[in-house]
């Protein structure tokens, strides 16, 4: 249970890493506008220290993959092969690595998925069932791709979720509002930070 008696949560920080944050990471160096995510990042920090007092386990998400991107299957094959090209989110290469705009704790829970969705190739769902998780809030970049991805893997796994809609971005502003009206139509709860902060301190279930 939470701190507070209320069903037990779990924040997820989706991908907040150099590649996506950073002035240096593989994204700004295409030229992706990253002042958003990097926005997003520092707000998810901001409500994990928060919901952190509150009980609530962080967990943070890193897309990593081996040197070799022997790991990517189609993704790197067909789908997106400019990742590898560019050396993009190759374990070693600090590209992977969390932003130091946020601040994990020791009690924190960092886990490292190969693709999109945190529940994929890695022990995330395990974890929150096993830990009697009942309910988990979203936040991270991209909206459009490792969110809405993680969103809809733990919406259709029946866990009570909740993306935080100020505490993500995207690189383009329309595709972030389009994620977060699908994500609502049929995977989640769409909240703010404030909402966020009410729904654990208030015992609510939504």
């Amino acid at each position: 249970m939470a701190k507070d008696g209320g069903p037990r949560t779990a924040l997820v920080v989706v991908d907040p890493q150099v590649s996506f944050c950073d002035a240096h990471g593989s994204m700004a160096r295409q030229g992706r506008p990253i002042d958003g995510l990097r926005h997003a990042a520092q707000t998810s920090d901001a409500l994990a220290r928060d919901l952190r007092d509150h009980g609530v386990t962080i967990i943070w998400t890193r897309m990593v993959f081996a040197q070799d991107y022997s790991d990517g299957g189609e993704l790197i094959r067909t789908i997106r092969p400019n990742l590898a090209r560019i050396g993009a989110l190759r374990r070693g290469s600090g590209d992977e690595l969390l932003s130091d705009v946020v601040t994990p704790h020791e009690a924190d829970i960092v886990i490292d998925k190969p693709r999109f969705s945190a529940l994929v190739g890695t022990e995330l769902e395990g974890l929150l069932r096993a830990g009697g998780y009942q309910r988990v809030l979203v936040c991270g970049v991209t909206t459009s791709m490792c969110v809405e991805s993680t969103v809809r893997d733990l919406g259709q796994r029946d866990f009570e979720t909740h993306v935080v809609a100020d505490a993500c971005a995207d690189f383009d502003v329309a595709r972030h509002q389009a994620s977060l009206e699908a994500m609502e139509f049929g995977f989640a709860r769409i909240i703010d930070c404030a909402g966020a902060r009410h729904l654990i301190r208030t015992n609510s279930d939504g």
